[in-house]
């Protein structure tokens, strides 16, 4: 197995930040050339997932919907921080991917990229990298 990490800076409250190619870059530094990669956010009140990455309206629209599922203030939260609905949203959207690696590339559709979810920022944020395979 090989292991690569980076960190990721975000500048808002909410924001989908997309590491597709940062992801792509640990990879060719593996040499595997068929596997599995998975991608992995040690953070409760982050997350990771796999969306359209060409429209950026799309970003916005899923990050509505979560808004409007999950509101920023709920009288039924009694976390005492205060950020109840970014852990809930972390725990929705997961905290890793695991994605086919072909021909030493993620198998990744035409339109899709890894995007890292911050729902807590801004913050500095880490990243890891697990890729399994030959």
């Amino acid at each position: 197995m090989h292991t690569g990490s980076f960190d990721v800076r975000t500048d808002r409250c909410e924001q989908f930040i997309d590491i597709t190619q940062r992801v792509e870059r640990l990879l060719r530094e593996t040499g595997v050339r068929e596997g599995l990669a998975n991608v992995f956010a040690p953070h409760t009140t982050a997350g990771l997932t796999i969306n359209e990455n060409a429209d950026p309206d799309v970003v916005h629209d899923v990050l509505a919907a979560l808004d409007q599922a999950v509101p920023l203030r709920a009288s039924f939260y009694q976390h005492a921080e205060g950020n109840s609905a970014a852990h809930v949203k972390s725990s929705l959207v997961g905290c890793s991917l695991i994605v086919p690696v072909h021909d030493g590339r993620l198998a990744l559709g035409t339109w899709q990229g890894i995007y890292f979810c911050e729902f807590d920022g801004p913050r500095t944020r880490h990243v890891t990298v697990s890729v399994i395979g030959g």
